[in-house]
């Protein structure tokens, strides 16, 4: 089979190797498809601080099980399945209290342990979600990220009846807004200053779309809510100007979610979030009811993932993609790569 290797920043090769053999808790999945993410991006310009190469990309994914372990249970030859990334310990404090997610040791399926950018991949059955029959395996493959926005929807509770700003309308700040309004938040609104990017918001139902290059923040909030503003604030853009907005801006005692991955050292007001008693949360990635969660979002049409795919390329164009991105970095939002035919 042929597996994709990033030998150095910006150089992919492709080698034959054999289909791996799997043992009795594995599955052996065909792939079908890989979503390329943000940190997929850092580790092709070689600035991703916590991979090193050569490295096999891939995780977010979706594919066809072809071979069952003897010991593996629940899970059949044909079926459609996602691969959850996550290599963890099981024995440090968060893994013992069910927070794997944040495991002390833990390593990402194409960052720290080989990806699943190959034509077949062997992986523990406990890491293999089933996707139902009729979701696409384009759909499939963005399972992963839109489970990283159901995990940071979740870090306020149930937010029914809230509503929510949501501040970059990039690919994840797009499924918050949308995974917030189905989980049945009153009223979504989404900022960015990317045209294209509010109109792709528009396109997925979110209520209210604002430019904030050319609307302040502070005021489009008054106008969507009321003086009451906004429950709770996810920041999905990660920088020094929509943290400070979401400080400023936000009701005093409301609750403001980093969702984002800062760049570098933020610049922030706390004397302003302490003086207003805000409860600032973070997110880190997501665990299994969260790959639940979106599957039934997606199935119950209240995300809408394919809007989303801006463009896809064959296997074997893989730096190519990589390319496609950086030439188009204002109009892109996901960018698959189909492995196999399907």
């Amino acid at each position: 089979m042929l597996q994709q290797i990033m030998t150095n920043p910006g150089e992919i090769i492709f080698k034959e190797v054999p289909i791996p053999e799997i043992t009795a808790n594995q599955v052996l999945v065909k792939i079908m498809n890989i979503g390329l993410c943000g940190s997929d991006i850092h580790v092709y310009h070689g600035k991703h601080p916590f991979t090193k190469y050569p490295v096999t990309q891939g995780h977010e994914v979706s594919g066809e099980i072809t071979k069952v372990g003897t010991d593996v249970a629940g899970l059949c030859i044909g079926q459609k399945v996602t691969i959850e990334p996550q290599v963890y310990c099981g024995h440090c404090h968060p893994c013992r209290h069910g927070k794997y997610n944040l495991c002390e040791e833990l390593k990402v399926m194409g960052f720290q342990t080989t990806g699943t950018a190959s034509e077949y991949f062997a992986v523990d059955a406990s890491k293999v979600t089933p996707l139902p029959q009729e979701m696409s395996y384009e759909e499939g493959a963005m399972i992963e990220p839109l489970a990283v926005a159901v995990h940071g929807v979740k870090q306020v509770g149930d937010v029914s009846g809230m509503n929510i700003a949501v501040l970059g309308a990039g690919p994840i700040g797009n499924l918050v807004a949308q995974t917030a309004k189905g989980m049945g938040a009153a009223k979504v609104m989404i900022t960015d200053v990317s045209d294209l990017r509010l109109e792709k918001a528009k396109e997925c139902g979110i209520d209210i779309c604002v430019n904030t290059r050319n609307e302040d923040f502070g005021e489009a909030m008054l106008k969507a809510f009321g003086p009451d503003k906004a429950d709770v604030i996810y920041d999905c853009a990660g920088n020094n100007i929509t943290m400070g907005q979401a400080i400023k801006y936000a009701r005093k005692g409301s609750t403001i979610v980093l969702v984002a991955v800062f760049a570098g050292m933020a610049e922030i007001d706390l004397a302003v979030a302490n003086d207003h008693e805000l409860d600032i949360k973070s997110t880190m990635m997501y665990r299994h009811d969260d790959y639940v969660d979106a599957i039934q979002l997606t199935n119950d049409g209240k995300v809408h993932l394919k809007p989303l795919i801006s463009k896809t390329f064959a296997f074997q164009d893989y730096l190519k993609a990589y390319q496609y991105i950086d030439d188009n970095r204002e109009t892109t939002m996901k960018v698959l790569i189909r492995v196999q035919e399907h």
